[in-house]
């Protein structure tokens, strides 16, 4: 069996798993996730997976798709469990970013497609960053640590290593680890000001 598809096995497990105690938290109305981010998510990481697909990233998508999946139904559940504090810098995040959205469908260069939607993806951080800092116990840890070592496994698993095939996963990688370290620096910064 070819380690490539074990990776890649591992990667979807995983994703599945840590969308769990995610949707949990959801319901929970611990965790109310950001409607704008996770519109953004969904068109650009299923753009992104064909992407991926066409770059010859092949089993390194496997995980892409479940997410991109699971992505869309955050998003749907936003509506009803998602936060309300969305301000008019959200909104400018998202029109930028919807407008590059209309921009990269015009593209027929790959290159500049995974670049831009990458870019985009990193823009749909934003708003997840912000409401992170503000309140940093309405996001499930866990979540994004493990999305991290997805977004590493899935580029381990790629048959190709190219541009196309690692940009998009290695912007993710990045932007899930500073959802996370906001979270943890924030959470520390408010417990010692209470203690003071």
């Amino acid at each position: 069996m070819d380690y490539k598809f074990t990776i890649a096995i591992i990667a979807s497990i995983i994703v599945a798993f840590a969308y769990i105690p995610y949707f949990k938290d959801i319901f929970l109305k611990k965790t109310k996730p950001h409607l704008f981010t996770w519109l953004i998510w969904g068109i650009t990481q299923g753009t992104a997976t064909a992407a991926l697909l066409y770059g010859g990233g092949r089993f390194g998508s496997i995980s892409m798709i479940i997410g991109t999946i699971l992505v869309f139904t955050i998003f749907l559940l936003s509506f009803k469990y998602g936060t309300t504090d969305i301000t008019k810098s959200d909104k400018i995040i998202l029109a930028l970013a919807l407008i590059a959205i209309i921009i990269w469908w015009q593209l027929d260069n790959p290159i500049v497609t995974i670049l831009m939607i990458s870019v985009i993806d990193g823009m749909g951080f934003i708003p997840t960053i912000r409401k992170s800092f503000k309140n940093p116990w309405i996001e499930t840890l866990s979540f994004w640590v493990l999305m991290a070592v997805v977004d590493v496994l899935s580029i381990i698993a790629n048959a190709e290593y190219n541009l196309l095939t690692v940009t998009y996963l290695s912007t993710l990688f990045v932007g899930n680890l500073i959802v996370y370290f906001v979270c943890v620096t924030k959470r520390k910064t408010i417990k010692q000001l209470k203690n003071i």
